[in-house]
């Protein structure tokens, strides 16, 4: 893939985020990299965290287990 150059204005916390993964050795264009594919590979897992989460709420037997589990957790808590 061609390689294609960008400009971005960076706010104070952008710069000082900058800062630091230049301090760890990057290059410039190298912490700008890692830092979108991080940010990208983040949304990708919120995403399907949310997916998972979605699931298993509309799973009943599920939430019939979890509520059993609690139940069960209840009656075994000392009184106070």
């Amino acid at each position: 893939m061609e390689s294609k150059a960008i400009s971005a204005r960076l706010d104070e916390d952008a710069q000082r985020a900058l800062a630091e993964l230049e301090a760890t050795g990057l290059s410039r264009t190298e912490a700008v990299r890692l830092g979108l594919l991080a940010a990208a590979q983040q949304l990708r897992d919120r995403s399907r965290l949310e997916e998972e989460v979605a699931a298993l709420a509309a799973d009943a037997g599920d939430l019939a287990e979890a509520r059993r589990v609690a139940a069960m957790m209840e009656d075994l808590r000392d009184p106070w």
